[in-house]
């Protein structure tokens, strides 16, 4: 099965471009029976502003946004086996986890988070995932 181009109108197209215009990104790839997600951030959708400074509801928003893009392709968390999380700021990671593990309410996905840079100013936090269809 060739590659598929997955794209959902309620989670924003991310990347290095400024928000005026198209980004080289997919939101996602389906290939075989996974589904690579692209890294999201704390993005409304439609203004593709980020939604908070607050590390809590850019972390609410991140995973909404990634639970938008894997709805698309019929998936939930339930679908999903890795994550990869990126924080900007370290002492970020109590208060993250924190809602991460109510978000997640029970299922278990395998997960790195680190600490880096995003790059966009104000995103505090970004996740990828991928899903299996299986």
């Amino acid at each position: 099965m060739p590659k598929q181009i997955v794209t959902s109108s309620d989670a924003p197209t991310t990347g290095f471009t400024d928000k005026g215009m198209l980004s080289p990104l997919a939101q996602a790839i389906r290939a075989g029976n996974l589904l690579f997600v692209s890294g999201q951030g704390p993005l409304d959708p439609k203004t593709r502003e980020v939604v908070s400074a607050d590390i809590r509801e850019q972390t609410r928003q991140t995973l909404a946004n990634l639970t938008n893009i894997l709805s698309v392709s019929g998936l939930t968390m339930a679908n999903v086996v890795n994550m990869r999380v990126v924080l900007r700021n370290t002492e970020d990671f109590p208060a993250f986890n924190e809602t991460f593990r109510v978000f997640l309410a029970g299922e278990k996905v395998t997960r790195t988070c680190i600490g880096g840079t995003p790059h966009r100013k104000g995103v505090n936090v970004e996740i990828d995932c991928i899903a299996s269809f299986d």
